[in-house]
């Protein structure tokens, strides 16, 4: 299939369009959604969806308590292989060595309440009063 990307410097995109054809998102509502809530920003300044992004712009998208800083080099209206929407960004060094590092934190050190599923039974709830000096 073709997929037609525009480099020219004058190029432009939804900001929501072009996260979901970049595959930073599976769909654009759920693009849509971020940039709404602020986890997407351009130059520095918090967007709404209908924003256009173009060619050298630089984008910043937090996914997960991860942020990205892209450089926007190139425009596509359809969404994709991956190969194809690698193509459309370029990501800064600085993002690299931050998100690697964290990556790094997150493997090495645990969150202790990710081993944690739904409520404690009644045994742990015991434990937990007992420790904080609840009674009961």
């Amino acid at each position: 299939m073709n997929y037609k990307i525009s480099t020219e410097p004058g190029a432009r995109l939804r900001i929501d369009k072009w996260l979901w054809a970049a595959r930073f998102f599976k769909t654009r509502s759920l693009a849509a959604d971020a940039v709404d809530k602020g986890r997407v920003r351009i130059g520095g300044m918090a967007v709404k969806p209908a924003k256009d992004v173009r060619v050298g712009d630089l984008v910043e998208i937090e996914i997960d308590r991860m942020v990205w800083e892209v450089r926007v080099m190139g425009v596509c209206e359809v969404r994709g292989p991956a190969a194809v929407a690698q193509t459309l960004y370029e990501e800064t060094s600085a993002s690299r060595a931050k998100r690697e590092a964290e990556a790094e934190r997150r493997r090495t050190y645990r969150e202790p309440s990710a081993a944690l599923q739904g409520r404690p039974t009644k045994r742990d709830r015991r434990i937990i009063d007992k420790l904080s000096g609840g009674g009961g």
